[in-house]
C-alpha cells in the first residue's frame, strides 16, 4: 500500500513538474490596423467603390424612370378614363417595388462581394499571425477586438505582434514615437 502510495505521488510531482514547465506566451493583434496596411486593402476599397458606383447608377437610372413616368401620370391623370388610370397605377407600384427590390438586392450584392474580395486578404493575414506566432514561440494570439467589443481589457505593449505581421507580410511601418 506505501509503495502504490509512493508511485502514485512520484508520478504525481512528475506531471506537476512538467506542466510548470509548459511556457504560455501570449501576444495581441489588432486585425483591423494589419489589414488597414496592406496594399490589398486599398485595391479592394477601390473595386468595392467601383461596384458600389455601377449598383447606384443602375437604381438611379430605375428611380429616374419612376420619377418620369409618375410625373406623366400626374400631368394626365386627370382626362384619363378609370381603367387606363388603373393600369398606370399598377405600373408605378410595380416600377417603385422594382426599384426597392433593387436596392435590397444592390446591398447585398455589396456585401457579398466585400467578403469574395476580402476573404484572401483575410487568409493571408491569418497565415501570417500563425506564422509569426510559431517564430515567437507565442501559445495564443487576442485581437484586441472581435465584432466590435474589445476582447483584450489591457496588454503590455510588448506582447502586440501586428507590426511583426505586417513585417512578415512585407509592409514597412514607421516607429510609433516613444511615450
Amino acid at each position: 500500500m506505501k509503495r502504490t502510495i509512493l508511485v502514485v505521488a512520484i508520478a504525481l510531482m512528475a506531471s506537476v513538474t512538467s506542466f510548470a514547465q509548459t511556457v504560455v506566451k501570449v501576444g495581441y493583434t489588432n486585425v483591423d490596423y494589419v489589414i488597414s496596411k496592406l496594399p490589398e486593402s486599398k485595391q479592394v476599397k477601390q473595386q468595392l467603390k467601383e461596384h458600389e458606383d455601377q449598383l447606384a447608377k443602375q437604381l438611379q437610372s430605375k428611380q429616374k424612370t419612376f420619377q418620369l413616368k409618375l410625373q406623366e401620370y400626374q400631368k394626365g391623370a386627370q382626362t384619363m378614363i378609370q381603367a387606363v388610370r388603373q393600369d398606370k397605377e399598377r405600373e408605378l407600384q410595380t416600377l417603385q417595388q422594382q426599384a426597392q427590390e433593387f436596392q435590397v438586392r444592390a446591398q447585398e450584392s455589396i456585401q457579398k462581394k466585400y467578403q469574395e474580395l476580402m476573404q484572401p486578404v483575410f487568409d493571408k493575414v491569418q497565415k501570417a499571425i500563425e506564422a509569426v506566432a510559431k517564430k515567437e514561440g507565442f501559445s495564443h494570439i487576442f485581437s484586441t477586438d472581435a465584432a466590435g467589443a474589445p476582447v483584450i481589457l489591457y496588454a503590455s505593449e510588448n506582447t502586440n505582434i501586428s507590426d511583426m505581421v505586417l513585417k512578415h507580410l512585407g509592409v514597412t511601418v514607421e516607429k510609433k514615437a516613444a511615450k
